[in-house]
């Protein structure tokens, strides 16, 4: 859940200085106990912080690096120029909160909605027709992305989930069957990697990987 990095022992201090702000904390939900609307708040005034909430529980993201960033924003470009030329909705990535059921909004790296799924532009849109997570540098992430996520996102009825692992350097393109997900492929370098929902939508995993890094 809320991950804090380890930090080194400190000599407490009677005026507390070196010490975490405890009670700033205690202004705040218990974690278990988070509701929507507390969330909402928070996250609304977090700034350059993603959060999540999962079935009450705050969840810190982390920071990503530039080649987390350059890999969103090279599929960003492909896929909102599928997707707007076929006039088909709305390509975002985060932050941008998405609302999978009732006390469960997280953040996708990238998301494809159909334009039903737009009701109030104000307020977190519910589900999505398209998920692709770029995993992070860490066990931790790649549960979240490979494992939670992929319960999560095959629960919400998201009906293709894309998991971009640039430390495999690896495609892998899932599709919603009855109850779960079920590969459709997993792309490796020299291959395209095709989408099953959106009919001609491919990239390429060699220029994927080679966004991240920086090259042409």
């Amino acid at each position: 859940m809320l991950t804090i990095a380890s930090r080194k022992k400190r000599r407490s201090r009677k005026n507390g200085r070196g010490q975490p702000p405890w009670q700033v904390a205690l202004l705040f939900p218990r974690q278990g106990e988070w509701t929507e609307r507390d969330f909402l708040e928070l996250e609304g005034q977090s700034e350059n912080r993603m959060l999540e909430l999962v079935n009450g529980f705050l969840e810190v993201l982390p920071m990503p690096n530039l080649v987390h960033q350059s890999i969103v924003k090279f599929l960003f470009c492909l896929l909102n120029a599928h997707v707007t030329s076929k006039r088909l909705g709305e390509v975002h990535f985060a932050p941008l909160p998405i609302r999978l059921w009732e006390n469960l909004i997280r953040e996708l790296d990238l998301v494809f909605l159909r334009k039903h799924r737009i009701k109030n532009r104000r307020k977190p849109p519910e589900g999505a027709d398209l998920a692709m997570e770029v995993i992070s540098p860490g066990e931790e992430n790649r549960e979240r992305d490979a494992i939670n996520k992929r319960r999560d996102y095959a629960k919400a009825r998201i009906p293709e989930y894309w998991i971009v692992d640039p430390e495999e350097q690896l495609i892998t393109v899932l599709v919603l069957g009855t109850k779960s997900y079920k590969v459709h492929g997993k792309f490796k370098l020299g291959e395209r990697a095709t989408s099953k929902l959106l009919s001609g939508f491919s990239v390429d995993v060699s220029e994927v990987f080679a966004a991240g890094e920086g090259k042409d």
